[in-house]
């Protein structure tokens, strides 16, 4: 048995169907959208906040491409929850390797042959 092959399993499974996911995922933009009172005006502003270098930055979105913005930041979080569920899988195809390996151990050598005893 080749050590370095992943045997499909469950997590193999789940694991490509989220980066399969990922492909189709489109324009993304970390942060988060909200809206502001503007003074003397009946329609809310839009910022975009983000952390940039540690610091919490904001940054004023049209009103024409709020609903644009709205989708990107969407995506991010579909994005991030994807991301997730890709390492998980991953981490549980690390955990099972072991396993394997041990299973594949057991199975040579109970068909090796036994050593001849001494005298």
């Amino acid at each position: 048995m080749n050590l370095t092959t992943i045997i499909p399993n469950r997590h193999t499974r789940a694991r490509e169907s989220s980066l399969r996911q990922v492909a189709h995922i489109g324009p993304f933009l970390e942060g988060s959208l909200s809206a502001f009172k503007r003074p003397g005006c009946t329609q809310p502003g839009w910022h975009l906040t983000f952390k940039q270098r540690g610091r919490t930055r904001t940054l004023y979105v049209p009103l024409e491409l709020v609903a644009e913005v709205k989708q990107w930041t969407l995506n991010y979080r579909h994005l991030k929850r994807l991301i997730r569920q890709v390492t998980r899988h991953s981490r549980a195809l690390i955990h099972g390797h072991l396993a394997n390996r041990r299973a594949a151990n057991r199975s040579q050598a109970l068909t090796r042959p036994s050593p001849p005893e001494c005298c």
